[in-house]
């Protein structure tokens, strides 16, 4: 991603002529050394045209003729001179206000800028957005929503607190509103005035630019507090690899285990931090133009580094005019935009439709502890403690009711007393508990007794005339 990033921008530093293709320079002896038809066909197939006969031939007053002379009140400059001084940036101007970009009165590489932005940028990031849709569609209709495999407890998990889910919505809202209105100011004139003509374009873009210019604030606010929430459990842990390995689980059931953000919000949350922070250094220097020298610097580190050959871009270009460097900075701040949003629309499916429980971790910030089981294994373990158990607790009651029928029995042979369970599935009869009963009485009454043991019949006599003693005493 950061190599298509980099060459992306050395891409637009090349729009100029100064990374065009080279030509040798044709014979201007027959126009006086003026431009030939040659030069023109060259510039029109976008070939670098060596233009140094015509940049440097801005006149020179110290050539002008006595004033005595003919011709000497005229000076050393015509009036093309002139004009190519300008063109060129070298001639001596003052302006009544003041800054670098009062003085720029031609600048050569606008109509290159303009024809950028309304063409490839809108043709590729406008379908960039369209194929992340689609696709995110294709794969809803195969995958379908990602449920929740094992049986819900029915018990929550606080993940987020409030105040990070305020960071998250404010983030969240402000991101949404100014990729709108960006896509207005940026499409507007090539969508909109045709359909809707220009009188209600410019009501909608002047509300854009405002609406744009003014929440821009709130999106670099919200991208400090997120980052000072939430950076500590987004630096890599090796449980990512594995993570990444499986695919986070999305193509087959079963998760694997991960933290409290697993490897894909880690890469969503560097990939705002990152991109995010650098739409706002650029729309900074949008908001405060021909204040920051941003790209000329940045092409001079590049050019000391090497990276510019490495890439096969040669050296980049590290004099700007006030007015290339605003450019630059549109064109960037436009093509990092564009990736953004992209990666968002993915964050977005997966919050909402594409997984089953995943918004609640945003809406109330209390999540279903299965899920969090499932997909955050190893933060429910930080959470609850190592005591609980990964896997869902089983449904079966068979092995409950063994375990809490050998228990009681242990305690009730150690404490030497009748045992009692809870109903079970079989039950003794009456007539198996009366055998018990005679043959414990026997058993205890045998050693101590003298007195002869009684005969069934005697015992039937006794039981029959007096019902109300007990059998032992026969």
């Amino acid at each position: 991603m950061k190599r298509i990033l980099i060459s992306l921008i050395f891409t637009l530093s090349f729009v100029s002529s100064a990374f065009a293709q080279s030509t040798a320079a044709p014979d201007r002896n027959a126009t006086g050394g003026a431009q030939t038809l040659e030069d023109i066909m060259a510039r029109q197939r976008g070939e670098e045209v060596d233009n140094s006969f015509r940049s440097d031939a801005t006149g020179d007053a110290a050539r002008a003729a006595e004033i005595s002379k003919q011709l000497g009140t005229l000076g050393g400059n015509s009036d093309p001179e002139l004009w190519r001084a300008l063109r060129f940036g070298s001639a001596d101007i003052t302006a009544s206000n003041s800054g670098p970009a009062a003085e720029v009165l031609i600048q050569d590489g606008g109509m290159s800028w303009l024809n950028l932005r309304a063409g490839p940028l809108i043709k590729y990031g406008g379908g960039l957005l369209l194929w992340v849709i689609g696709l995110l569609g294709l794969f809803y209709l195969i995958r379908g929503r990602i449920k929740i495999d094992g049986e819900k407890t029915g018990r929550k998990i606080t993940r987020f607190k409030a105040a990070e889910r305020f960071s998250h919505w404010l983030l969240a809202g402000s991101f949404l509103l100014l990729g709108a209105t960006g896509l207005i100011t940026l499409m507007g004139r090539k969508f909109l005035i045709p359909t809707f003509g220009h009188e209600a374009f410019s009501v909608l873009a002047i509300g854009s630019k405002w609406i744009h210019n003014n929440v821009s604030w709130a999106f670099i606010i919200a991208l400090v507090l997120i980052f000072v929430f939430w950076v500590v459990d987004n630096i890599p842990h090796r449980t990512d690899i594995n993570w990444l390995l499986k695919g986070g689980g999305i193509f087959s059931r079963g998760h694997p285990p991960a933290k409290k953000f697993n490897a894909g919000q880690k890469l969503i949350f560097w990939s705002v931090i990152v991109l995010g922070g650098s739409i706002s250094v650029s729309g900074i220097s949008l908001l405060f133009p021909f204040q920051f020298e941003m790209f000329a610097a940045t092409f001079a580190k590049v050019n000391a580094i090497g990276l510019g050959t490495y890439l096969g871009f040669g050296e980049l270009r590290e004099v700007l005019a006030p007015h290339e460097e605003m450019q630059y900075a549109q064109l960037w701040h436009s093509v990092v935009s564009f990736v953004l949003m992209a990666i968002i629309l993915a964050h977005i499916y997966i919050g909402s439709m594409g997984m089953e429980g995943a918004y609640d971790a945003m809406g109330s910030g209390e999540v279903e502890e299965q899920w969090a089981r499932e997909h955050h294994s190893l933060w429910v373990e930080e959470v609850l403690g190592p005591q609980v158990p990964h896997a869902p607790l089983s449904t079966d009651k068979k092995p409950v009711a063994k375990a809490a029928k050998k228990s009681a029995a242990e305690l009730a042979k150690v404490a030497d007393a009748p045992i009692t369970f809870a109903p079970t599935p079989k039950k003794k009869s009456k007539t198996q508990s009366v055998k018990l009963a005679e043959v414990k009485a026997k058993k205890a009454a045998a050693p101590k007794s003298a007195k002869p043991t009684a005969t069934k019949a005697n015992a039937k006599k006794t039981t029959a005339a007096k019902p109300k003693k007990p059998a032992s005493e026969t």
